[in-house]
């Protein structure tokens, strides 16, 4: 925790499935704030995304009980996700909700934990991540006229640890295009740091595949190519 300031922050890490998020909710002091798809707080909305984004990827043998559990799992996922200390998350116009709330939990002294990555791998590490989250600082400057601090995390299941890593600052007087892809670069590249600096253990993929392909934390080399 020594590397968050004393001041309200977002912090960006790996998604690593499931566990990111549920590791979050119960470690983290109650002053921080959870991005959440917002799909995953609205019972009729569960279990299309639910199977869509966590067990589309799994062999097709076992799919169809995965699609059995998709139609389990919706009121225990709207209990819990609002019941959780969350911020829903909208993939259309209604993001901007999204951003009003972040900064509002922001200005009153809370911090925000989000996990942008998509489906597009950057290394053996993490997926890339999608830029768009970096507009909460151009909105938080408006309102604060102050430069909102982004932390990168990276969560290692197999280690049962989280690493918190160093700061990146935005900054009000650059275009907001090269800011986004400033700080998600380095925040990508700090959790990749930060993993290889680790032990050797297993990394768990933003992406759910078969287990058999999850990737160890050694630095990858050049043109290696591993499965998506």
């Amino acid at each position: 925790m020594d590397n968050i300031p004393d001041e309200p922050v977002v912090i960006v890490g790996n998604h690593t499935q499931m566990h990111g998020p549920i590791a979050c909710e119960l470690f983290f002091p109650d002053s921080y704030y959870t991005w959440c798809a917002a799909p995953m707080m609205k019972l009729k909305e569960v279990p299309s995304y639910a199977y869509t984004d966590f067990w589309s990827q799994k062999p097709n043998y076992i799919r169809p009980l995965f699609k059995i559990v998709s139609y389990i799992i919706p009121p225990l996922s709207v209990f819990i996700f609002n019941n959780a200390r969350t911020i829903a998350v909208y993939k259309d116009n209604r993001i901007l909700s999204t951003f009003r709330e972040s900064v509002s939990k922001l200005q009153k002294g809370n911090s925000v934990i989000i996990f942008p990555e998509y489906d597009k791998k950057y290394n053996n590490i993490i997926y890339d991540f999608q830029e768009g989250f970096v507009d909460m600082a151009r909105l938080y400057y408006k309102r604060t006229n102050k430069e909102l601090s982004f932390v990168p995390l990276y969560i290692a299941p197999k280690l049962k640890k989280m690493y918190l890593g160093k700061p990146i600052k935005f900054s009000a007087e650059n275009p907001i295009e090269e800011e986004r892809r400033r700080i998600c670069d380095y925040l990508m590249n700090e959790i990749t740091d930060i993993a290889i600096g680790l032990p050797e253990h297993t990394v768990i993929p933003y992406r759910n595949i078969p287990k058999k392909y999850y990737p160890k934390n050694i630095k990858e080399k050049k043109n290696e190519k591993t499965p998506s």
